[in-house]
């Protein structure tokens, strides 16, 4: 099991699945500096072709209970206050962006930027108990990293705007209901369950998981049209690939695949 330790962070990496857990007390707060980290850990993990999933969780009590109010109350301008809210929109990016699947194990609260990283992760587990919300009305500002654009996308306009306009938290189990987390689990099982989901992945050919990921979030963001010829390329392109021969080879005679991601 490989380790990597950062100030604000830890990252094991164990049979394909890179463990990343932020760790911040007392609330994990969403600083600048933890953001470079996150942002130096994800260009390693890409470069890595032993990490196959990456699941991102939190230290604690916490997943992330918001910015750093402190880095809040000391932007200066409109033009500091652009600059920070870019910046970790860039970060966001790269993780809804990556190539390998990002799984969110939301272990507590996940308010703000925290909502906003785990909305940027491609799927989402939540720990009962865990609560969820965009709060930023509150402190007279507004989502900045990306949380009006995404949520809305995730649970459809009128309960976005409904969440984002009040700043009220919703439970994790109303989460799921409205489509924001895929599941709602005990606290004791999350990582379990995390883990499991990432096992199936690793599983799986590495170039059609790519090719899925980039099919769902580049074609997501498409006119219907564009989206189904953006398929339509990635399924052609996988149909000359070594996995393809191979998991139809599998399951014709009835043995599990054995893929060599080409």
């Amino acid at each position: 099991m490989a380790t990597m330790m950062g100030a604000m962070h830890s990252c094991q990496v164990e049979e394909g699945v890179a463990l990343v857990t932020l760790n911040h007390p007392p609330v994990n707060a969403l600083t600048p500096e933890m953001l470079t980290e996150l942002d130096g850990t994800f260009d390693s993990l890409a470069k890595d072709d032993a990490v196959k999933v990456v699941i991102l969780t939190g230290a604690g009590r916490f997943f992330v209970a918001g910015a750093d109010i402190r880095v809040l109350a000391s932007i200066p301008s409109s033009v500091e206050g652009e600059t920070i809210a870019r910046q970790g929109q860039a970060m966001l990016n790269k993780i809804e962006a990556f190539e390998k699947p990002v799984i969110a194990a939301i272990n507590g609260a996940s308010l703000g930027g925290g909502l906003e990283l785990a909305m940027c992760c491609h799927t989402r587990l939540a720990a009962e108990g865990a609560r969820l919300g965009l709060p930023e009305i509150n402190l007279g500002i507004m989502p900045g990293f990306g949380g009006t654009q995404r949520l809305p996308r995730l649970i459809g306009h009128p309960k976005a705007m409904e969440l984002i306009l009040t700043g009220e938290p919703i439970s994790a189990r109303e989460a799921m209901s409205l489509g924001l987390v895929s599941q709602v689990v005990p606290a004791d099982d999350l990582l379990r369950h995390a883990q499991g989901l990432a096992r199936k992945m690793v599983g799986k050919s590495q170039v059609a998981l790519r090719a899925s990921l980039r099919a769902i979030q580049q074609g997501t963001k498409l006119d219907f049209s564009d989206g189904l010829a953006l398929e339509a390329h990635l399924f052609g392109a996988l149909c000359d690939t070594d996995d393809r021969k191979e998991g139809v080879a599998a399951f014709l005679e009835k043995r599990q695949p054995r893929f060599r991601n080409r």
